[in-house]
């Protein structure tokens, strides 16, 4: 890897990007760090995809600027190969069989065959390994297509919703390559998803992407430390419930989180205090949970509780 850890290899400041008069991104700043795996959160139509586009000069953006490894998006050939871009939708030739697929990639990339047959056994294709790409699965044609950009043993790569498609053995097999590839040999990645729960199993850095906007990005630590402890409260009567804490000042936040229960946060006091307090007051308490502050609250709380 020839990147200083000092330096970032990916930067992104105040990006601008429009479909007409349709906003995408607005002011968006994003730091990659070498070495890190970052993940990049956010609903459905959010602007993951288009901002990986704009880094990788497949869309021109209409203001800001992209630094890809000290250079501008228009001169990405220039790292040749270092930079691999992994899109939802494989896009490999589907007349040709997975082996003869890599072994072009491996030609290209400077590699033997035997980089070609490790990739297949890692991505666990080496199975499929003489079928043509058009008679694969969904899932294995994902496989088959990160096998292919990782053929070149590049620095940095891109993944759009790498998970989608695959099975549980199949998100095993990638989140392993990952972890692996970053350990290993300090690949970079950059993971663009909307499931969280399998970017937390494998990346050290996040950034949530709403509307258009970074609007959270650090470690992972450093994101827990923002996320808020949640009290979910089920009660005889939580309209006056909700009154009542709001009233006593317990805690600075109360929803309703469907129709059974109330979401508690911003606490300013223990669960037990203010269960003793609805009780006295004549309010039956059927269910108290208290969950830790975590990844996923974070991301409901900064998307306005939305579902991914």
């Amino acid at each position: 890897m020839n990147t200083s850890a000092s330096e970032p290899i990916l930067c992104i400041k105040n990006l601008q990007k429009s479909y007409g008069e349709f906003e995408v991104l607005r002011n968006l700043q994003l730091e990659v760090a070498a070495g890190s795996v970052h993940g990049l959160v956010g609903l459905n139509g959010s602007g993951k995809t288009t901002t990986l586009e704009c880094v990788l000069g497949l869309q021109n953006h209409n203001g800001g600027s992209i630094s890809i490894l000290g250079r501008e998006p228009e001169d990405l050939h220039l790292h040749q190969g270092r930079v691999v871009a992994i899109f939802d939708s494989p896009s490999l030739n589907p007349n040709l069989t997975v082996r003869q697929s890599l072994q072009h990639a491996a030609l290209l990339c400077g590699q033997n065959n035997s980089r070609v047959v490790e990739m297949e056994a890692l991505l666990g294709i080496d199975g499929f390994c003489h079928f043509k790409i058009r008679n694969l699965s969904l899932g294995n044609k994902r496989r088959a297509s990160i096998a292919h950009g990782l053929i070149g043993n590049p620095e940095f790569v891109l993944l759009d919703e790498p998970f989608n498609g695959l099975d549980a053995g199949g998100v095993d097999d990638v989140l392993g390559l990952i972890s692996t590839l970053n350990n290993e040999q300090g690949t970079t990645f950059l993971l663009s998803s909307h499931q969280l729960p399998y970017l937390e199993q494998v990346s050290s850095h996040f950034a949530i992407l709403h509307e258009g906007e970074i609007v959270c990005s650090g470690s992972k630590a450093e994101l827990l430390n923002q996320s808020d402890t949640i009290l979910r409260i089920r009660t005889t009567d939580n309209a006056k419930t909700k009154a009542l804490i709001a009233e006593s000042s317990l805690a600075s936040t109360v929803n309703q989180h469907d129709s059974e229960y109330l979401a508690i946060t911003q606490l300013r006091a223990p669960a037990e205090q203010i269960n003793q307090m609805l009780v006295e007051r004549g309010i039956g308490v059927s269910e108290i949970i208290q969950q830790q502050a975590s990844l996923d609250s974070l991301f409901r709380q900064l998307t306005d509780g939305e579902s991914q």
